[in-house]
Protein backbone atom coordinates (compact mmCIF):
# COMPACT_ATOMS: atom_id res chain seq x y z
CA UNK A 1 0.00 0.00 0.00
CA UNK A 2 1.48 3.21 -1.01
CA UNK A 3 0.63 6.95 -1.57
CA UNK A 4 -0.12 7.55 -5.27
CA UNK A 5 1.46 11.02 -5.70
CA UNK A 6 4.75 13.07 -5.37
CA UNK A 7 6.85 13.09 -1.95
CA UNK A 8 6.87 16.56 -2.08
CA UNK A 9 2.88 16.75 -1.93
CA UNK A 10 3.17 14.46 0.58
CA UNK A 11 5.41 16.59 2.63
CA UNK A 12 4.22 19.61 2.43
CA UNK A 13 0.38 18.32 3.59
CA UNK A 14 2.35 17.00 6.72
CA UNK A 15 3.81 20.26 7.13
CA UNK A 16 1.01 22.33 6.59
CA UNK A 17 -0.68 20.50 9.53
CA UNK A 18 -0.84 23.49 12.32
CA UNK A 19 -1.24 22.07 16.08
CA UNK A 20 -1.78 25.45 16.95
CA UNK A 21 -4.80 26.56 14.84
CA UNK A 22 -6.70 22.97 15.82
CA UNK A 23 -6.15 23.71 19.85
CA UNK A 24 -7.78 27.22 18.98
CA UNK A 25 -10.05 25.63 16.74
CA UNK A 26 -11.35 23.27 19.28
CA UNK A 27 -11.27 25.87 22.10
CA UNK A 28 -13.90 27.90 19.99
CA UNK A 29 -15.93 25.07 18.75
CA UNK A 30 -16.70 23.58 22.28
CA UNK A 31 -18.13 26.25 23.28
CA UNK A 32 -20.16 27.51 20.36
CA UNK A 33 -24.37 26.86 20.70
CA UNK A 34 -24.07 24.90 24.19
CA UNK A 35 -25.72 23.42 26.02
CA UNK A 36 -28.52 23.97 23.34
CA UNK A 37 -26.58 21.32 20.98
CA UNK A 38 -26.76 18.95 23.79
CA UNK A 39 -29.11 16.13 23.02
CA UNK A 40 -30.11 12.94 24.77
CA UNK A 41 -30.73 9.23 23.91
CA UNK A 42 -33.78 9.22 25.82
CA UNK A 43 -36.36 9.24 23.48
CA UNK A 44 -38.92 10.70 26.61
CA UNK A 45 -36.62 13.83 26.09
CA UNK A 46 -36.78 16.81 23.76
CA UNK A 47 -33.64 17.01 21.25
CA UNK A 48 -31.45 19.81 21.24
CA UNK A 49 -30.99 22.48 18.63
CA UNK A 50 -27.97 22.47 16.53
CA UNK A 51 -28.33 25.64 14.42
CA UNK A 52 -26.14 28.36 15.53
CA UNK A 53 -22.86 25.37 15.76
CA UNK A 54 -24.25 24.33 12.13
CA UNK A 55 -23.96 27.90 10.83
CA UNK A 56 -20.29 27.67 12.23
CA UNK A 57 -19.01 24.91 10.47
CA UNK A 58 -21.11 25.93 7.54
CA UNK A 59 -19.18 29.42 7.16
CA UNK A 60 -15.91 27.61 7.41
CA UNK A 61 -16.62 25.33 4.53
CA UNK A 62 -17.68 28.61 2.51
CA UNK A 63 -14.82 29.99 3.21
CA UNK A 64 -12.58 26.77 1.87
CA UNK A 65 -14.70 27.20 -1.59
CA UNK A 66 -17.18 24.21 -0.71
CA UNK A 67 -20.64 24.96 -2.24
CA UNK A 68 -22.83 24.32 1.23
CA UNK A 69 -26.40 23.28 1.22
CA UNK A 70 -28.67 23.20 4.09
CA UNK A 71 -31.03 20.41 5.14
CA UNK A 72 -33.03 20.23 7.75
CA UNK A 73 -36.16 18.22 8.94
CA UNK A 74 -37.08 20.22 11.96
CA UNK A 75 -36.76 23.68 12.67
CA UNK A 76 -32.88 25.38 14.13
CA UNK A 77 -31.72 21.80 13.46
CA UNK A 78 -29.95 22.41 10.21
CA UNK A 79 -27.53 19.60 8.30
CA UNK A 80 -24.86 20.96 6.57
CA UNK A 81 -23.37 19.33 3.44
CA UNK A 82 -20.52 21.46 1.16
CA UNK A 83 -19.88 19.57 -2.08
CA UNK A 84 -16.17 20.49 -3.49
CA UNK A 85 -16.64 19.20 -7.53
CA UNK A 86 -13.54 17.78 -8.96
CA UNK A 87 -12.08 17.81 -12.17
CA UNK A 88 -13.78 14.72 -13.08
CA UNK A 89 -12.43 10.78 -13.35
CA UNK A 90 -12.37 9.77 -9.58
CA UNK A 91 -14.73 8.30 -7.31
CA UNK A 92 -16.67 10.66 -4.33
CA UNK A 93 -15.83 11.02 -1.15
CA UNK A 94 -17.67 11.98 2.08
CA UNK A 95 -16.22 13.14 5.41
CA UNK A 96 -18.74 13.24 7.60
CA UNK A 97 -19.07 14.43 11.66
CA UNK A 98 -21.82 15.23 14.10
CA UNK A 99 -23.06 18.57 15.33
CA UNK A 100 -24.62 17.63 18.41
CA UNK A 101 -23.32 15.98 21.97
CA UNK A 102 -23.76 14.52 25.19
CA UNK A 103 -25.58 16.38 27.61
CA UNK A 104 -23.63 17.65 30.49
CA UNK A 105 -26.06 16.89 33.73
CA UNK A 106 -23.67 17.34 36.53
CA UNK A 107 -21.26 20.24 35.44
CA UNK A 108 -19.89 20.61 38.65
CA UNK A 109 -18.21 17.66 38.22
CA UNK A 110 -16.00 18.56 35.76
CA UNK A 111 -13.09 19.90 37.85
CA UNK A 112 -10.71 19.74 34.71
CA UNK A 113 -12.71 22.75 33.29
CA UNK A 114 -13.42 24.43 36.38
CA UNK A 115 -16.90 23.57 36.69
CA UNK A 116 -18.49 24.59 32.74
CA UNK A 117 -18.24 21.29 30.84
CA UNK A 118 -17.96 23.95 27.58
CA UNK A 119 -14.89 26.14 28.43
CA UNK A 120 -12.46 23.72 26.87
CA UNK A 121 -9.45 23.38 28.98
CA UNK A 122 -5.76 21.99 28.38
CA UNK A 123 -3.82 20.11 31.06
CA UNK A 124 -0.61 18.97 29.14
CA UNK A 125 -1.37 16.97 25.58
CA UNK A 126 -4.92 16.86 26.94
CA UNK A 127 -8.05 19.20 25.70
CA UNK A 128 -11.31 18.74 28.53
CA UNK A 129 -14.15 19.29 27.75
CA UNK A 130 -17.93 17.77 26.74
CA UNK A 131 -17.39 17.54 22.70
CA UNK A 132 -13.94 17.13 22.81
CA UNK A 133 -13.61 13.42 22.29
CA UNK A 134 -17.26 13.35 21.04
CA UNK A 135 -16.98 14.83 18.80
CA UNK A 136 -16.16 18.46 18.17
CA UNK A 137 -12.31 18.35 18.51
CA UNK A 138 -12.49 15.72 16.19
CA UNK A 139 -14.59 17.58 13.74
CA UNK A 140 -11.99 20.30 13.95
CA UNK A 141 -9.18 17.78 12.55
CA UNK A 142 -11.45 17.36 9.71
CA UNK A 143 -12.23 21.23 9.01
CA UNK A 144 -8.22 21.56 8.93
CA UNK A 145 -7.57 18.37 7.32
CA UNK A 146 -9.19 19.34 4.14
CA UNK A 147 -8.10 22.49 4.86
CA UNK A 148 -4.79 21.32 4.38
CA UNK A 149 -5.25 19.54 0.86
CA UNK A 150 -6.80 22.88 -0.68
CA UNK A 151 -4.19 24.74 0.43
CA UNK A 152 -1.32 22.70 -1.09
CA UNK A 153 -3.35 23.70 -4.59
CA UNK A 154 -3.62 19.74 -5.51
CA UNK A 155 -6.17 19.06 -8.05
CA UNK A 156 -8.67 16.64 -7.29
CA UNK A 157 -10.26 13.92 -9.41
CA UNK A 158 -13.10 13.14 -7.30
CA UNK A 159 -16.13 14.93 -5.54
CA UNK A 160 -15.32 15.90 -2.01
CA UNK A 161 -18.01 15.77 0.75
CA UNK A 162 -18.31 17.45 4.11
CA UNK A 163 -21.36 16.13 5.73
CA UNK A 164 -21.95 17.66 9.08
CA UNK A 165 -25.08 15.83 10.77
CA UNK A 166 -27.66 17.00 13.31
CA UNK A 167 -29.28 14.21 15.54
CA UNK A 168 -26.69 11.63 15.74
CA UNK A 169 -27.20 10.79 19.54
CA UNK A 170 -30.69 10.13 18.73
CA UNK A 171 -29.57 7.44 16.34
CA UNK A 172 -29.54 9.74 13.27
CA UNK A 173 -33.49 10.25 12.31
CA UNK A 174 -32.80 13.76 11.83
CA UNK A 175 -29.85 13.83 10.28
CA UNK A 176 -27.80 10.52 8.28
CA UNK A 177 -31.23 8.85 8.23
CA UNK A 178 -33.00 12.19 6.90
CA UNK A 179 -30.34 12.47 4.61
CA UNK A 180 -29.85 9.60 2.63
CA UNK A 181 -33.44 8.50 2.73
CA UNK A 182 -35.23 11.81 1.71
CA UNK A 183 -32.69 13.82 0.15
CA UNK A 184 -30.49 11.50 -1.09
CA UNK A 185 -27.12 11.98 -0.20
CA UNK A 186 -24.81 9.53 -1.11
CA UNK A 187 -20.95 8.72 -2.42
CA UNK A 188 -18.39 6.33 -3.19
CA UNK A 189 -16.57 6.34 0.03
CA UNK A 190 -17.21 7.87 3.41
CA UNK A 191 -15.04 8.45 6.42
CA UNK A 192 -16.64 9.30 9.63
CA UNK A 193 -14.22 11.11 11.75
CA UNK A 194 -15.51 9.71 15.36
CA UNK A 195 -13.41 8.20 17.94
CA UNK A 196 -11.47 5.09 17.05
CA UNK A 197 -8.09 6.18 19.26
CA UNK A 198 -6.92 4.05 22.82
CA UNK A 199 -3.88 4.20 24.99
CA UNK A 200 -3.07 6.51 27.66
CA UNK A 201 0.42 6.64 27.57
CA UNK A 202 3.26 8.19 25.38
CA UNK A 203 4.62 4.97 24.02
CA UNK A 204 1.80 2.71 23.60
CA UNK A 205 -1.42 4.68 21.80
CA UNK A 206 -3.29 4.05 18.35
CA UNK A 207 -6.04 4.68 16.46
CA UNK A 208 -8.03 1.60 15.12
CA UNK A 209 -9.94 1.67 11.70
CA UNK A 210 -13.29 0.72 12.72
CA UNK A 211 -14.36 -1.27 9.25
CA UNK A 212 -17.81 -2.12 11.21
CA UNK A 213 -19.97 -0.58 13.79
CA UNK A 214 -22.27 -2.64 15.76
CA UNK A 215 -25.78 -1.53 16.70
CA UNK A 216 -28.12 -1.20 19.83
CA UNK A 217 -31.02 -0.93 21.30
CA UNK A 218 -33.11 0.42 24.25
CA UNK A 219 -35.62 -2.05 25.68
CA UNK A 220 -38.26 -1.65 28.22
CA UNK A 221 -39.10 -4.52 30.99
CA UNK A 222 -41.91 -4.16 33.17
CA UNK A 223 -42.30 -6.58 36.49
CA UNK A 224 -46.00 -6.36 38.11
CA UNK A 225 -46.38 -8.20 41.50
CA UNK A 226 -49.21 -7.30 44.39
CA UNK A 227 -49.26 -4.07 46.04
CA UNK A 228 -50.14 -4.76 50.09
CA UNK A 229 -49.89 -2.23 53.02
CA UNK A 230 -46.07 -1.06 54.30
CA UNK A 231 -47.60 -2.80 57.45
CA UNK A 232 -48.05 -6.43 56.04
CA UNK A 233 -45.69 -6.46 53.08
CA UNK A 234 -46.06 -10.79 53.36
CA UNK A 235 -49.04 -10.36 52.12
CA UNK A 236 -47.92 -8.97 48.42
CA UNK A 237 -45.29 -9.48 46.39
CA UNK A 238 -43.12 -6.32 46.04
CA UNK A 239 -42.20 -5.17 41.96
CA UNK A 240 -39.30 -3.39 42.86
CA UNK A 241 -37.43 -6.35 44.71
CA UNK A 242 -38.83 -8.67 42.24
CA UNK A 243 -37.23 -6.79 39.44
CA UNK A 244 -33.93 -5.82 41.38
CA UNK A 245 -33.11 -9.84 41.83
CA UNK A 246 -33.49 -9.08 37.93
CA UNK A 247 -30.50 -6.19 38.04
CA UNK A 248 -26.87 -8.66 38.68
CA UNK A 249 -28.67 -11.24 36.18
CA UNK A 250 -29.74 -8.87 33.67
CA UNK A 251 -26.35 -7.25 33.33
CA UNK A 252 -24.88 -10.31 32.95
CA UNK A 253 -26.59 -12.11 30.69
CA UNK A 254 -25.63 -13.50 27.26
CA UNK A 255 -26.98 -13.06 23.53
CA UNK A 256 -27.16 -15.64 20.82
CA UNK A 257 -25.35 -14.12 18.24
CA UNK A 258 -22.70 -15.55 15.82
CA UNK A 259 -19.00 -14.68 16.79
CA UNK A 260 -17.28 -11.28 16.01
CA UNK A 261 -14.81 -11.64 13.19
CA UNK A 262 -12.34 -9.13 15.10
CA UNK A 263 -10.59 -9.97 18.27
CA UNK A 264 -11.05 -8.00 21.22
CA UNK A 265 -15.10 -7.54 20.27
CA UNK A 266 -16.96 -6.98 23.19
CA UNK A 267 -19.67 -9.57 22.86
CA UNK A 268 -23.38 -8.05 22.86
CA UNK A 269 -24.84 -7.51 26.46
CA UNK A 270 -27.69 -5.64 28.20
CA UNK A 271 -27.28 -3.02 31.49
CA UNK A 272 -30.18 -1.37 33.33
CA UNK A 273 -30.29 2.15 33.11
CA UNK A 274 -33.58 3.20 34.47
CA UNK A 275 -35.80 1.70 37.84
CA UNK A 276 -38.99 3.02 38.54
CA UNK A 277 -41.63 1.66 40.93
CA UNK A 278 -44.51 2.88 42.98
CA UNK A 279 -47.11 5.70 42.67
CA UNK A 280 -46.81 9.37 44.13
CA UNK A 281 -49.77 9.19 47.06
CA UNK A 282 -49.17 5.81 47.83
CA UNK A 283 -45.77 5.31 50.19
CA UNK A 284 -47.86 3.69 52.39
CA UNK A 285 -48.38 0.60 49.83
CA UNK A 286 -45.58 -1.93 48.23
CA UNK A 287 -45.82 -0.94 44.60
CA UNK A 288 -47.48 -3.61 41.75
CA UNK A 289 -45.22 -2.42 39.44
CA UNK A 290 -41.37 -1.78 38.18
CA UNK A 291 -40.32 -0.73 35.07
CA UNK A 292 -36.50 -1.23 33.62
CA UNK A 293 -35.18 0.60 30.85
CA UNK A 294 -32.25 -1.71 29.42
CA UNK A 295 -29.66 -0.97 27.11
CA UNK A 296 -28.97 -3.51 25.01
CA UNK A 297 -24.84 -2.76 23.23
CA UNK A 298 -22.99 -4.69 20.70
CA UNK A 299 -25.81 -5.76 18.17
CA UNK A 300 -24.14 -7.47 15.46
CA UNK A 301 -25.58 -8.56 11.85
CA UNK A 302 -28.23 -11.23 12.25
CA UNK A 303 -29.77 -10.65 15.72
CA UNK A 304 -33.12 -8.78 15.62
CA UNK A 305 -34.92 -7.05 18.01
CA UNK A 306 -36.78 -10.01 18.11
CA UNK A 307 -34.22 -12.01 19.01
CA UNK A 308 -32.99 -9.70 21.69
CA UNK A 309 -36.55 -9.31 23.13
CA UNK A 310 -36.74 -13.65 23.04
CA UNK A 311 -33.55 -14.03 25.07
CA UNK A 312 -34.07 -11.02 27.66
CA UNK A 313 -38.00 -13.21 28.21
CA UNK A 314 -36.05 -16.48 28.45
CA UNK A 315 -33.37 -14.98 31.12
CA UNK A 316 -36.00 -13.61 32.96
CA UNK A 317 -38.82 -16.35 33.23
CA UNK A 318 -35.73 -18.76 34.19
CA UNK A 319 -34.36 -16.64 37.23
CA UNK A 320 -38.60 -15.95 38.29
CA UNK A 321 -38.92 -19.84 38.56
CA UNK A 322 -40.53 -20.48 41.69
CA UNK A 323 -41.41 -16.80 42.16
CA UNK A 324 -45.32 -17.13 43.07
CA UNK A 325 -47.91 -14.14 41.81
CA UNK A 326 -44.98 -12.30 39.60
CA UNK A 327 -45.36 -11.79 35.84
CA UNK A 328 -43.69 -9.56 33.44
CA UNK A 329 -43.24 -8.31 30.23
CA UNK A 330 -40.18 -7.07 27.68
CA UNK A 331 -40.61 -5.28 24.76
CA UNK A 332 -39.23 -2.45 22.62
CA UNK A 333 -39.12 0.96 24.50
CA UNK A 334 -41.39 2.85 22.90
CA UNK A 335 -39.99 5.66 20.52
CA UNK A 336 -36.62 4.39 20.45
CA UNK A 337 -34.80 2.61 17.14
CA UNK A 338 -32.97 -1.01 16.71
CA UNK A 339 -29.71 -0.41 14.81
CA UNK A 340 -28.47 -3.01 12.77
CA UNK A 341 -24.52 -4.05 13.32
CA UNK A 342 -23.36 -3.53 10.00
CA UNK A 343 -20.77 -5.72 7.92
CA UNK A 344 -17.37 -4.92 7.46
CA UNK A 345 -15.72 -2.95 4.58
CA UNK A 346 -12.81 -4.47 3.49
CA UNK A 347 -9.41 -4.00 3.93
CA UNK A 348 -8.15 -4.16 0.46
CA UNK A 349 -11.21 -1.90 -0.64
CA UNK A 350 -11.52 2.47 -0.08
CA UNK A 351 -11.35 3.90 1.99
CA UNK A 352 -9.56 1.41 3.97
CA UNK A 353 -6.39 1.04 1.44
CA UNK A 354 -5.41 5.05 1.31
CA UNK A 355 -6.36 5.49 5.07
CA UNK A 356 -3.99 2.39 6.31
CA UNK A 357 -1.30 3.67 3.57
CA UNK A 358 -1.41 7.18 5.16
CA UNK A 359 -1.57 5.49 8.95
CA UNK A 360 1.65 3.46 7.77
CA UNK A 361 3.20 7.14 5.99
CA UNK A 362 2.82 9.37 9.84
CA UNK A 363 3.16 6.72 12.20
CA UNK A 364 5.39 3.97 10.74
CA UNK A 365 2.53 0.98 11.35
CA UNK A 366 -0.92 -0.73 10.23
CA UNK A 367 -3.81 0.42 11.77
CA UNK A 368 -5.77 -2.56 13.65
CA UNK A 369 -9.43 -2.56 11.99
CA UNK A 370 -11.97 -3.72 14.29
CA UNK A 371 -15.84 -3.39 14.90
CA UNK A 372 -16.90 -0.26 16.49
CA UNK A 373 -18.96 -1.03 19.37
CA UNK A 374 -21.81 2.37 18.99
CA UNK A 375 -23.62 3.77 17.38
CA UNK A 376 -22.07 6.58 14.66
CA UNK A 377 -23.37 7.71 11.11
CA UNK A 378 -21.16 5.40 9.38
CA UNK A 379 -24.26 2.88 9.93
CA UNK A 380 -26.24 4.45 8.45
CA UNK A 381 -24.27 5.68 5.38
CA UNK A 382 -23.37 1.54 5.61
CA UNK A 383 -26.78 1.07 5.43
CA UNK A 384 -27.50 3.26 2.08
CA UNK A 385 -24.68 1.35 0.41
CA UNK A 386 -21.48 3.26 1.05
CA UNK A 387 -18.08 2.32 1.91
CA UNK A 388 -18.50 3.94 5.11
CA UNK A 389 -15.89 3.44 8.11
CA UNK A 390 -14.68 5.21 11.06
CA UNK A 391 -11.30 6.80 12.16
CA UNK A 392 -10.83 9.80 14.43
CA UNK A 393 -8.28 10.81 17.07
CA UNK A 394 -11.13 11.04 19.82
CA UNK A 395 -10.59 8.97 22.70
CA UNK A 396 -12.78 5.35 22.42
CA UNK A 397 -14.03 5.97 26.11
CA UNK A 398 -17.29 8.20 26.08
CA UNK A 399 -16.39 9.62 29.33
CA UNK A 400 -19.52 10.57 31.21
CA UNK A 401 -17.41 13.73 33.09
CA UNK A 402 -14.29 15.10 32.21
CA UNK A 403 -14.32 14.04 28.46
CA UNK A 404 -10.93 14.62 26.66
CA UNK A 405 -9.08 14.58 23.70
CA UNK A 406 -5.11 14.24 22.76
CA UNK A 407 -3.29 16.74 21.18
CA UNK A 408 -0.72 14.24 19.83
CA UNK A 409 -3.49 11.78 18.40
CA UNK A 410 -5.20 14.70 17.24
CA UNK A 411 -2.12 16.19 14.95
CA UNK A 412 -1.47 12.69 13.83
CA UNK A 413 -5.46 12.11 12.80
CA UNK A 414 -4.57 15.42 10.66
CA UNK A 415 -1.72 13.98 8.66
CA UNK A 416 -3.45 10.34 7.95
CA UNK A 417 -6.19 12.48 6.74
CA UNK A 418 -4.70 14.87 4.60
CA UNK A 419 -2.51 12.04 2.84
CA UNK A 420 -5.21 10.02 2.67
CA UNK A 421 -8.33 12.03 1.15
CA UNK A 422 -5.94 12.98 -2.35
CA UNK A 423 -5.03 9.21 -2.29
CA UNK A 424 -8.76 8.18 -2.39
CA UNK A 425 -10.36 11.15 -5.07
CA UNK A 426 -7.31 10.77 -7.03
CA UNK A 427 -5.03 14.02 -8.15
CA UNK A 428 -5.41 15.14 -11.53
CA UNK A 429 -1.77 15.90 -13.57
Amino acid sequence: MTINFAESLQASLIGSIDEQEWIDLTIEMVAIGQPNSTNPLDPDIPAGEEEAYALFVAGKLESMGFEVKKYASQSKRPNIVGVLKGEGGGPSLMINDHLDTYPAVEPERWDKCGGDPFKATRHGDWIYGRGTSDTRANLAASLLAVKAVLDSGVRLKGDLICCYTVDEEKDGVHGSIYLTKTIGISADHSITIEPTAWGKSAEDWGMNLSVANSGHCLVRLVVRGIKSHIWRPDTGVNAISEASELVPVINAMAFRHNPSEFPGHTPPCACVVRMAGGLPGEMQFTPDSCELTLAVVGILPGMTIESVVEDISATVSETLIGHKDTEFEVAQLFGSLFVNGTEPVPMQEEPNVSLAAAYRKVLGEAPIPNRKNAFNDTIRFREAGMNAVTFGPGEDGWSPVNESISITKSVAAMKILALAIPNILGVAE
